[in-house]
């Protein structure tokens, strides 16, 4: 029952555990909330018969006593059970949904955008929180101490407890059979959010671009039917909920109806007395109340469907595994006929073979999209090639895990990513352990200390959002200081000096040269300055190796690297 639970709602084992506690807690709650009616029945019959005296004015005293701890008690007990535990499952759930992010391939990330998988780990963690804290409990807690209530009214008086309990299956398969229509409605519902804040977020993101092209009112426009979209698609779920459980509250107050019907119709003719009659109408009085909180709770956990199954498509998705030891001899990078194709089937790498050597600079070049940055992840297994082998130092990178694989690597993207924090700890990012002094000697490498001693607190300066306050080439050179400071054996550096100027850029060459000895180097670059130094060149076209050999090699051969020289070396010489 665990494991169902588990899968059905996307919790942990222990939140499945706490669910179980928090639904029996909601029954005890629900079953002390009885005792009061029994009490009353009770005092009414001595009533009825004589008046209270003596003994049982200290029995009603006792009882009220007793009622009023008793509630105390399970409501403690519900509260901690369903609350406590639930936000300390909502914290647990969202680290396992980022620890199962950490783990999958990126080729996941390529079919999911920030706005989702933030909605997906922030939003719909928060309504199962709710759910779980509010809906689910009380809804299988109702429904556990109706049954054991409806079992007590059956043994008491059947015709009685037909005439109260025949309203309860009719209104529950109302709202039941809604399912499908709620499903549908709500993933209309998240789509329209979904595009909405995807919306917002590339508003934001691009805000500089749409001011420089005077395109804001336009794109306003386009955002605010996006917002509208939302604001509609909320009203039609909430009435295509309204209308079921509505309908099926009207049915449940049918219920008091019959009660009073059946039971005149039963003491009228002698068959059921006064104090029984009198019984059933405060149960069904206390019976309907939970039951129609119960009706929209299963409105709202047939809601939560569409937020689990989108967490339960982050949790499902297979993961990259391997040893997670290395075993490779050496770092030679060698590619054997790999061929890849990314989800939209586009393929991208058709038969590509190659070696990198380890102590030489591997230069990849060719036309864009001819898969230079596609060598690059696979070589690191941020993705894993469809067929052909990857292997570095005889080693198959398919079968060892990527955090330990990645221990091999330093990585330069042609996209830096910073961290609003300190320049220093920007570069850290590359060792963790490292010290200052070896961070700095790192920075100095990259020459950063060039616009580090100008900032008003040196390297301790925060450099803000993705490093917003500095310029492309600082940014950059701080992504090449991390390679610096990780040393890692195998370098993989794509478009590394593409924002440097070509003084920074000769600098940097000067202390790649000193960084590369006995490392293997994969260098991605579309300047033919730039590659102009390396060992061998490798020259990617329509997903194959169409050249490759050394420089001059390559030059005397006159095919695509000649003429990528040729036309960048015209193309220096343009002017205004």
């Amino acid at each position: 029952m665990i494991e169902k639970l588990q899968k059905k709602f996307a919790l942990s084992r222990q939140g499945a555990i706490d669910l179980v506690k928090g639904c029996l807690a909601c029954v005890l709650q629900n079953l002390s909330l009885m005792f009061p009616v029994g009490l009353l029945y009770f005092l009414v019959n001595d009533l009825m018969n004589g008046g209270v005296r003596g003994a049982r004015i200290a029995f009603y005293a006792v009882g009220v006593a007793v009622c009023i701890g008793l509630i105390f008690l399970t409501t403690w007990f519900q509260y901690n059970a369903t609350y406590f535990a639930t936000y300390v499952e909502s914290g647990v759930r969202r680290i396992s949904l980022a620890e199962k992010l950490r783990k999958i391939p990126l080729s996941f990330f390529g079919k999911k955008d920030l706005a989702d998988l933030t909605s997906t780990i922030m939003a719909d963690c928060t309504f199962l929180e709710q759910s779980f804290s509010h809906f689910i409990p009380e809804l299988f807690g109702s429904m556990i101490s109706t049954v054991l209530v409806a079992v007590s009214l059956l043994v008491f008086d059947w015709r009685m407890a037909l005439a109260a309990l025949w309203v309860l299956p009719v209104s529950f398969a109302i709202v039941g059979f809604s399912s499908k229509v709620q499903e549908r409605l709500n993933n209309r519902q998240m789509d329209a959010k979904m595009a909405c804040a995807g919306g917002i977020q590339e508003c934001i993101e691009t805000a500089r671009d749409l001011k420089a092209n005077n395109a804001e009112d336009e794109y306003l426009k386009g955002l605010d039917k996006k917002i509208k979209a939302v604001e509609k698609r909320a009203i039609i779920s909430e009435f295509g909920t309204a209308a079921f459980v509505v309908s099926a509250t009207l049915i449940l107050k049918l219920g008091i109806a019959t009660v009073a019907l059946v039971g005149s119709a039963l003491l009228i003719g002698g068959s059921l007395n006064v104090m029984t009659f009198f019984l059933f109408l405060l149960v069904v009085s206390r019976l309907y109340d939970p039951l129609q909180s119960a009706l929209q709770n299963l409105a709202a956990v047939i809601s939560t469907r569409t937020n689990i199954a989108r967490m339960n498509e982050i949790l499902d998705h297979p993961v990259q595994s391997g040893e997670n030891r290395l075993s490779n001899k050496g770092c030679d990078i060698v590619f054997s006929h790999v061929g890849f194709a990314y989800n939209t089937g586009e393929t991208v790498l058709k038969d590509v073979s190659f070696t990198a050597k380890q102590g030489e600079v591997t230069a990849l070049v060719g036309p864009s999209g001819g898969g230079k940055t596609t060598v690059s992840r696979l070589a690191s297994r941020f993705w894993d090639a469809d067929r052909g082998t990857i292997t570095v130092g005889g080693m198959d990178v398919s079968k060892v895990d990527p955090e330990t694989l990645l221990n091999l690597y330093s990585i330069v993207f042609q996209d830096v990513t910073l961290f609003d924090n300190t320049i220093l700890e920007n570069i850290r990012i590359g060792k963790k352990d490292a010290t200052d002094d070896e961070v700095i000697a790192a920075a100095k490498l990259a020459n950063c200390d060039e616009f580090a001693d100008q900032l008003p607190e040196g390297w301790n300066t925060r450099i803000g959002e993705n490093g917003c306050t500095l310029s492309g080439g600082e940014r950059q050179r701080i992504s090449i200081a991390r390679a610096f400071l990780k040393d890692a054996p195998v370098i993989l550096m794509d478009e590394a000096t593409a924002s440097l100027d070509v003084e920074n850029e000769t600098l940097i060459q000067t202390a790649l040269s000193r960084l590369i000895q006995d490392k293997t180097v994969l260098l991605i670059a579309h300047r033919m300055r730039t590659v102009a130094g390396a060992d061998k060149i490798v020259v990617l076209a329509d997903g194959m190796v169409a050249e490759q050999g050394t420089p001059d090699e390559l030059e005397r051969a006159g095919g695509i690297y000649s003429h990528m020289v040729d036309l960048q070396t015209k193309s220096q010489s343009w002017s205004l």
